[in-house]
């Protein structure tokens, strides 16, 4: 972990973190048009669950960017239809951006060149791009519906109630195992780096997953009982604190990626390879050189 949190800095992804929050943004409105509009296929009823649940993910003030997203948007959700297939489009196209950054950023991780041509590397951004999306829409469908689900399933045995309480509980650990998966996904995929194999969950993961939900819950209770960001930026405050929460969250993924990489690094180096060669890995594809 030493070693991790050194290159860590060597790497300035923290700079890096701060551009994945940039097109996290661009991904993410999108995306909240396109989970209001399944919200309003599904029913009004569906909304104050939603909201609710997203007040435990984003810190404080930060719900409310949110919030007044889905009040807003689901007043037109009569053309619910259209605006699932513009959401779905444009969260696509917006959230491949994301995936590129991460890229770049994963290369940066690995000291390596990217070598796969375009024509490589865009499928690879619209396949894990659909693979996020399809995984984004299973937790907005766990979170706004399955509670409904637990409690008919409960009524058939009796325990409806006791049903309900116990899937609040359990879901989220489940959620976060789905997260875990996304983040493995992202680091398999996106470095120009040949792979062993695919792991559903990654150690990298793991450490991204933990050090999110920690870094998560101290930023709420600062947030919540010592920060000055509604003196300082008024209207504004829950927009900054949406920004400052995400940039933290990038931290997360990639410092999961940079323990992943230094993971392997350590292994080679146990194997006899030497400890100051750059790149430490092989590519999956040769960058082009230079001819003269």
């Amino acid at each position: 972990m030493k070693r991790t949190v050194r290159e860590f800095k060597a790497d300035n992804l923290t700079d890096l973190a701060a551009a994945l929050t940039y097109y996290g943004v661009l991904a993410i409105f999108p995306a909240v048009i396109a989970l209001i509009s399944i919200v309003g296929l599904i029913g009004h009823s569906a909304t104050q669950p939603l909201i609710s649940n997203l007040g435990k993910l984003a810190p404080g003030p930060g719900q409310q960017v949110f919030t007044n997203a889905i009040q807003g948007l689901q007043r037109s959700r009569g053309s619910a239809g259209v605006l699932f297939f513009v959401g779905i489009a444009g969260a696509l196209w917006s959230a491949s951006s994301y995936v590129a950054a991460f890229m770049r950023a994963s290369n940066a991780i690995y000291d390596i060149d990217e070598g796969r041509p375009f024509w490589m590397t865009i499928p690879v951004r619209l396949a894990v791009t659909v693979v996020m999306v399809v995984l984004l829409a299973f937790s907005a469908f766990a979170v706004v519906v399955t509670g409904g689900l637990a409690g008919q399933v409960g009524n058939l045995f009796g325990v409806g109630g006791t049903a309900v309480t116990v899937w609040d509980i359990a879901k989220w650990p489940v959620l976060l195992l789905v997260v875990g998966f996304m983040f493995s996904i992202l680091y398999w995929a996106a470095p120009n780096v040949k792979q062993p194999g695919f792991r559903w969950i990654s150690p990298g993961g793991v450490v991204a997953v933990a050090i999110w939900v920690i870094a998560s819950g101290l930023f709420a209770l600062y947030v919540a009982g010592f920060s000055s960001y509604n003196k300082t930026y008024g209207a504004l405050a829950g927009v900054i604190i949406f920004l400052v929460w995400l940039w933290l969250s990038n931290v997360a993924i990639l410092l999961g990626a940079e323990f992943n990489a230094e993971l392997e690094r350590g292994r080679r180096i146990e194997a006899g390879q030497p400890a100051e060669k750059e790149p430490f890995v092989q590519p999956r594809r040769e960058p082009a050189r230079a001819t003269r």
